[in-house]
């Protein structure tokens, strides 16, 4: 059974950092390009960075030069480090392959930027 395990979500002003982290089991991710995603209420999930089996990386506009993806394929893990954070980036985050796979939505992490 896969699963997708996000962590590291909070509140923080604007302007501030947070590390998102997610552990993934049952699934080979040494071979799969894994990627962050997030959703608010109003929006459809969106991509907001994809890291290549080869180390690639890709960002959304909105995020580039701001966040950074990177895994750990011995932890089996994918973490975001977000600086610089705006009000617009408040969103449920999660984790998943890139392209997504359904069945792998985990739970996510509520990532909330407010003065």
């Amino acid at each position: 059974q896969v699963r997708m395990v996000e962590s590291g979500g909070g509140v923080v002003r604007p302007g501030g950092s947070l590390r998102l982290s997610c552990a993934a089991s049952g699934i080979l991710i040494a071979i799969s390009d894994l990627a962050w995603y997030r959703q608010t209420p109003a929006n459809q999930r969106e991509l907001v960075a994809r890291v290549s089996t080869r180390g690639n990386t890709h960002y959304a506009d909105s995020v580039k030069g701001r966040f950074t993806i990177s895994r750990d394929n011995a932890r089996k893990s994918v973490y975001l480090q977000m600086n610089s954070l705006k009000p617009e980036d408040t969103a449920v985050y999660y984790c998943n392959k890139a392209p997504p796979i359904p069945g792998y939505w985990g739970q996510g992490t509520q990532v909330t930027v407010s003065s």
